[in-house]
């Protein structure tokens, strides 16, 4: 088995990320950059919805009284 190796440089002013790898430590910076060059999503606001945190993220729902849980 071969490894390849990229030639990327490695972003070595983040100190939270000395601990990883150097294939994950590339993976971060890549993503990071493609983050930043990415234009924020122009969404249209909810009418009528709920207020506070979406429930469904935290798997149940409570609506008059009635919970559900997913």
């Amino acid at each position: 088995m071969t490894t390849q190796t990229d030639a990327t440089p490695l972003p070595e002013d983040r100190p939270e990320w000395a601990h990883l790898p150097p294939a994950a430590r590339r993976a971060l910076a890549e993503a990071e950059e493609r983050r930043r060059t990415t234009p924020p999503l122009d969404l249209a606001p909810e009418l009528g919805g709920r207020d506070g945190p979406e429930p469904v993220r935290y798997g149940d729902y409570e609506r008059k009284g009635i919970a559900v849980d997913f």
